[in-house]
């Protein structure tokens, strides 16, 4: 995956991550919650991280092992 498609993919997964948090904050009310939005939050929150790690990585930082290590 190349760089601008990461970026593009981050925002969107950030944008949805927020969106999800400001439902899931909204009180019930009389109508029941079709969407799980607390899990949603998760989701999208655990793959906006990974993201940022894929893009740091595109970037030229490494952060798996290192290759010099015993």
């Amino acid at each position: 995956m190349d760089l601008p498609l990461t970026v593009a993919l981050v925002a969107l997964l950030l944008a949805l991550t927020v969106f999800a948090g400001w439902r899931d904050m909204q009180p019930a009310g009389l109508n029941p919650r079709i969407a799980p939005w607390r899990l949603l939050l998760l989701l999208f929150g655990a793959a906006t991280l990974i993201l940022c790690v894929h893009l740091v990585n595109l970037m030229g930082l490494t952060t798996g092992r290192s290759q010099m290590a015993p």
